[in-house]
């Protein structure tokens, strides 16, 4: 951590300024209800939910993981609150520092290891949701915020098939399911402003997430894995369909409708699968993503996980700048993540924003051969880009032989493609053109997005 300041002139009108900061106090205070009397307590979330006699309406947004130690900034600020504060609020200031034995974040130089901070973070997590399940009304629901940005990717014992990890996701909604929380929606906000300090110069989430959960019934029903999938696929779609009649943006719509797919899994007691083994958090985010991708992506479903990202990201900013969190939530629906896509060689992502990357900025030397990442949309851009410059003439030392799909052609130095031509114009998408004409968005090419140097090309 870099201890850092800045010096704002408190009489100025900028931001920093007393006068700012009382409007921004006093535009708040006018939003909220004028009663009844609100009370701040500061407790414990394993023993009490704030100390209140009635059982409360609880909306809660709980630590992220390993990605904020509050504690640590709270020092910051606490050394010097406490030498004017300490007695007026004693109890408060009791400690030289704040307290850190007990927070419930994942910090492996703390707690003795990487394994031992998850543990201690799960358990955590498990307490809190026990302790709010006793504790809730049981007429409203209990709402969660939860920004969490963190993915790991994970490949296989021979480094083949990958998936997209979220220890912080996982195991916050491993705790919630066990506990005999239900989710019953998923909701993206945007609750931060794009010019807040954390987001400059970051790749920081767009959006927070709103898990809305309510107590499992007693005596719900197990279900096999087959059973969890059939459920899925017979209720996703609807759910979707409504989703995409409101005002949510593709990038959005995702990560919105995982919350219908959560709400399958959550309502069994148990997802089985033929061994007896219960299926874990992360398995069933897999096989909801895998159900959305066949409703969100139809006739790209054959297509490799980093193309589905790319067609969906070129459908809302073509090949201009986006930000970085819509970019993660969409990558985070088609089980890839960012940084495996900008290995890939197909996007650029550097201050907080994502772009793909034009035909004419890839590499002449590329050799699909040892390319790692191979996609379908980065060959193709190889090959707008050699027919931008050129031409549909044959190479120098090559057979007159132009690649088609599902093979490579004589001499054409690619490795055989799969048949990724579309059943028909999709609104949105660019629609196929007949060899020697570029490929174009829809309406033209002279909309937003539209390529410079290769002519507004595909």
């Amino acid at each position: 951590m870099t201890w850092d300041f800045a010096e704002a002139n408190p009489f100025s009108e900028s931001t920093g300024s007393w006068e700012g900061m009382l409007e921004w106090v006093a535009s708040a205070l006018e939003t909220l209800p004028a009663h009844p009397l609100g009370q701040a307590r500061q407790v414990n979330a394993v023993e009490a939910v704030n100390g209140v006699p009635a059982p409360p309406l609880i909306s809660t947004d709980p630590p992220y993981y390993d990605n904020v130690p509050y504690a640590d900034l709270s020092d910051f600020f606490y050394v010097w609150l406490r030498r004017t504060l300490r007695d007026t609020y004693p109890d408060l200031f009791r400690t030289l520092l704040t307290p850190k034995a007990e927070e419930l974040i994942a910090d492996p130089f703390r707690q003795g290891g990487r394994e031992e901070a998850r543990r201690h973070f799960e358990e955590g997590m498990r307490r809190v949701f026990r302790n709010l399940r006793a504790r809730a009304h049981p007429d409203y629901p209990l709402t969660l915020y939860y920004a969490f940005k963190q993915q790991e990717v994970e490949e296989d014992e021979e480094g083949g098939a990958e998936a997209v990890a979220s220890t912080g996701w996982e195991t916050f909604l491993q705790g919630l399911v066990e506990e005999g929380f239900q989710v019953v929606a998923t909701w993206p906000m945007r609750t931060e402003l794009q010019n807040r300090p954390r987001g400059q110069g970051s790749n920081a989430l767009a959006s927070s997430i709103v898990l809305v959960c309510r107590p499992r019934p007693e005596g719900a029903p197990r279900a096999s894995r087959q059973e969890f999938l059939r459920a899925l696929r017979a209720e996703l779609p609807k759910a979707l369909e409504d989703l995409t009649r409101g005002s949510i943006p593709p990038v959005d719509l995702a990560q919105s409708a995982i919350g219908p797919g959560m709400a399958v899994f959550s309502r069994y007691s148990a997802v089985v699968e033929p061994d007896g083994r219960p299926l874990s958090v992360r398995e069933a985010l897999a096989l909801i993503n895998q159900v959305l991708d066949e409703f969100l992506a139809e006739e790209e479903a054959e297509l490799d996980a980093p193309s589905r990202f790319a067609l969906a990201w070129y459908e809302q900013y073509g090949y201009g700048e986006g930000p970085f969190g819509d970019a993660e939530t969409l990558a985070k629906a088609k089980n890839v993540a960012v940084s495996a896509l900008e290995e890939g060689g197909i996007l650029l992502a550097r201050g907080g924003k994502v772009r793909l990357f034009r035909p004419e900025e890839y590499p002449e030397d590329w050799d699909p051969k040892a390319d790692r990442r191979l996609s379908a949309w980065e060959a193709a851009h190889h090959l707008i880009r050699l027919l931008e410059r050129e031409g549909e003439g044959p190479r120098p030392g090559s057979s007159p032989s132009f690649p088609r799909p599902g093979g490579g052609g004589p001499g054409s130095g690619l490795p055989p493609l799969p048949d990724c031509r579309a059943q028909g114009p999709r609104r949105g998408r660019p629609e196929l053109q007949p060899p020697g004409q570029k490929l174009r968005p829809p309406g033209g090419g002279g909309g937003q997005g539209a390529g410079s140097g290769a002519g507004g090309a595909f």
